[in-house]
């Protein structure tokens, strides 16, 4: 039986620890939904657009990984989609203690289980907000963004 996952975020924009999660989690389950939540409190850098074809461009020779957006709350989303359990990862205990509150609430709103993934040392220190400070003060982000191929 095929097993989906669901990595759900902002995801602006998609850093290089998202896309090391995202190739990890590749290992043992058969298909990941990247999915960007649409949160009306939050000020993004980038479109909803923007962000979804620069992550469809990264995956674009990856069969298994399907990019989408969604207005609902992330455990509806994943029981109308069909996932067989979310997807996250953390850099540090700060993160940590974010998503075990979030997986357990998740499970019990819906008995849906969230596999966490630790980020590899190298990338435990880039997130999306660094990456757009990097941005508007116009220096380089290139090693902190997946490369398109």
């Amino acid at each position: 039986m095929k097993k989906r996952a669901l990595f759900s975020g902002t995801f602006d924009p998609f850093t290089t620890g998202h896309h090391s999660l995202v190739k990890r989690a590749l290992h043992f389950t058969d298909e990941i939904i990247i999915a960007i939540g649409v949160n009306y409190e939050k000020k993004t850098f980038y479109s909803l657009e923007e962000r979804i074809c620069a992550i469809r461009k990264i995956y674009a020779e990856e069969q298994r990984i399907k990019v989408m957006s969604y207005d609902m709350l992330t455990v509806d989303f994943a029981k109308e989609i069909g996932v067989d359990f979310l997807l996250r990862g953390v850099r540090n205990l700060y993160d940590f203690e974010y998503e075990k509150n979030l997986a357990d609430i998740n499970r019990k709103l819906a008995n849906l289980e969230t596999v966490i993934l630790i980020s590899e040392p190298e990338y435990e220190h880039i997130s999306s907000r660094l990456v757009r400070d990097l941005i508007h003060y116009k220096k380089d982000i290139s090693h902190l963004i997946p490369t398109v191929k």
